[in-house]
């Protein structure tokens, strides 16, 4: 921006200079007066008109003189110098004395026509300094083309149910997965029920044939007792 100032400070000291060479006396006084900024779309039909507007007083009855100048990073230029008054030109200029009013048309603009656009107003027989005036510069701004109203509400309808059909997915994807995770956890449990079922089944087994053998060895050491006492009496009435 401050080179844009700059640049347009030493273009408006060139162009005051170069009205200077228009006119020859008379009080004369003239003020131009320009937008600041305009932003256009770069498309392929691109048509960006800008205007200029101007008050004069004390002045020769006369038409006044408009000059266009352009200046942009680079470089700066004197625009139609030969008057652009074809249609097929790439700048066209357009004079409207009983409105005081001048403008520019710049067609099939591009990004490369991003510049400061300065009018000047003289009236060519008046040689005072503030018969020839110029604006103070429109900032045109050529930029990419927006999305259209329709085609971004088409976008985020699109999103939308991009983000319901991502939430739906997220909702089915944990269901399925606590789902799966019972399952897994009721086989488990069912599969350690089976194995202590199986092991209090092989226990009760066990202590059916500890008991078992136990009732057998004391009914068998029991027998052995009674058949040792009847064979200690049988030898104690046998002795004299």
């Amino acid at each position: 921006m401050e080179a844009f100032d700059r640049g347009k400070l030493a273009l408006g000291l060139a162009v005051h200079l170069i009205l200077l060479h228009f006119g020859a006396a008379g009080a004369c006084t003239v003020s131009v007066t320009q937008p600041p900024y305009l932003y256009v779309e770069h498309t392929q039909q691109a048509v960006v008109t800008i205007t200029c507007t101007f008050s004069s007083t004390q002045c020769p009855p006369e038409l006044p003189t408009s000059l266009w100048f352009r200046y942009d990073a680079q470089k700066s230029e004197n625009l139609c110098s030969n008057g652009c008054q074809s249609e097929a030109d790439k700048f066209i200029v357009r004079e409207f004395p009983a409105l005081k009013l001048v403008s520019l048309t710049v067609n099939w603009v591009t990004q490369n026509d991003s510049a400061i656009y300065i009018c000047g107003i003289a009236f060519p027989s008046a040689s005072e300094p503030k018969a020839k005036q110029t604006g103070g510069g429109t900032m045109l701004v050529v930029r990419e083309r927006e999305l259209s109203a329709q085609l971004r509400n088409s976008l985020i309808v699109l999103l939308l149910l991009l983000s319901v059909y991502l939430v739906a997915v997220g909702v089915v994807f944990m269901v399925l997965s606590r789902s799966k995770s019972n399952s897994l956890r009721n086989k488990d449990i069912e599969e350690d029920s089976q194995k202590k079922s199986a092991r209090r089944i092989f226990q009760d087994i066990a202590q059916e044939l500890y008991h078992k053998r136990y009732v057998e060895r004391s009914q068998q050491d029991e027998k052995d007792s009674n058949t040792y006492e009847n064979r200690r009496a049988v030898s104690n009435c046998e002795r004299p």
